[in-house]
């Protein structure tokens, strides 16, 4: 039985990763977010995640829980190995990832399609600001890296502005992973 592809968003912190995310899988049948496991601390807003502390996760690292883990922020982020099922029960899966891990994830996963996801620095700056998650200084450093390149090697990346309207990001998104048959 063949796995169903991985969908990776990726792009800087305050593009929107959650926000696409949601809308695509309220928007396409078959289409599923994997929950990631995070060490955030409590009060946090953001994604729907398991929150553990950073021994629990190091923990579960240890014990082989995750498909892919890494570290981002001062955080540490892990997909569990569950993300199988997942695969098997749906027709893709969407997990928000680093760029930094892109090429492990496509070694492990195999079938993996990258949304990489940019906006306006105004744009970025603005929404670090209203969602207030972090410190002016952790805003910035999360800012200085948002023209970070993605990796060379990747088989399959989808490039999309989301600097305007959440619908428009959408559809550009849809439009190129589900083009119309000729």
């Amino acid at each position: 039985m063949t796995l169903a592809p991985i969908i990776a968003v990726v792009g800087p912190s305050g593009v929107g990763k959650d926000s696409v995310i949601e809308a695509l899988e309220a928007s396409t049948p078959g289409i599923v977010r994997a929950r990631r496991v995070i060490t955030r601390s409590a009060g946090a807003e953001g994604e729907d995640f398991d929150r553990v502390s950073v021994e629990v996760f190091q923990q579960m690292a240890a014990e082989g829980t995750f498909a892919l883990h890494w570290p981002a922020h001062g955080l540490l982020y892990g997909v569990p190995k569950g993300i199988d099922d997942l695969r098997h029960q749906s027709d893709a899966v969407l997990v928000n990832l680093s760029r930094a891990v892109l090429l492990q994830a496509q070694e492990v996963f195999g079938d993996l399609i990258v949304i990489s996801l940019t906006a306006d620095p105004e744009v970025l700056a603005q929404r670090l600001s209203t969602r207030a998650r972090e410190c002016v200084d952790e805003q910035e450093r999360r800012l200085a890296h948002a023209a970070k390149p993605l990796p060379v090697g990747l088989k399959r990346v989808i490039r999309v502005d989301n600097s305007g309207p959440l619908e428009a990001t959408v559809a550009a998104i849809l439009s190129q992973l589900q083009p119309e048959r000729a």
